[in-house]
């Protein structure tokens, strides 16, 4: 064999193994949803857009100093609903205090899960700490479903990638 053929097939060879031990980071993609229009009922949906069949509801709010607490002052406590849940979807979406320009003055997670009821649907409750609790305009739910939990690209390369809900919620974010 002659040493030019030994160098091409040696090329070739290196060529294979560098692009297989770099394929899964090649083929792995991440890509982030948009967050979706924020209101005091929303259809859940998932990372790709699709809706789940569920409806997440604020069903009211007021302002009232927690019973654990009271010394801490006002906080925001807000009743929400779940319909359309079934045993194997538990969707989860962030809950915001908001100001006259919908700006984010608190948020949390609420999860599904959280909540149970007859045929699919369930009310529950929770609190937000807002640092001006006077601005408080209302509470909305972002309608991106929060509770998946897929790896990304970065922390697992062969098995991660793939669609991810956007950024959760937090104060100061326009909604």
């Amino acid at each position: 064999m002659s040493t030019a053929r030994l160098l091409a097939g040696a090329q070739l060879a290196l060529a294979v193994l560098a692009l297989s031990s770099c394929s899964s980071v090649w083929g792995c993609s991440d890509t982030t949803a948009k967050r979706g229009q924020a209101a005091v009922r929303v259809q859940v949906e998932n990372a790709s857009g699709q809706r789940l069949g569920v409806t997440a509801e604020v069903v009211d709010w007021r302002l009232a100093p927690h019973p654990q607490t009271p010394d801490a002052g006002d906080m925001v406590h807000f009743h929400f609903r779940f319909d359309g849940v079934d045993e194997y979807s538990g969707p989860a979406v962030d809950a915001c205090a908001v100001d006259k320009k919908r700006v984010a003055l608190g948020c949390l997670t609420v999860y599904s899960s959280d909540v149970s009821g007859p045929g699919g649907s369930g009310t529950g409750d929770d609190w937000l700490t807002v640092q001006h609790p006077e601005q408080v305009a209302g509470v909305l739910l972002v309608p991106n479903d929060q509770s998946g939990g897929r790896p990304t690209c970065e922390r697992d390369p062969k098995d991660g990638g793939g669609p991810h809900p956007p950024e959760p919620a937090s104060v100061g974010d326009q909604l």
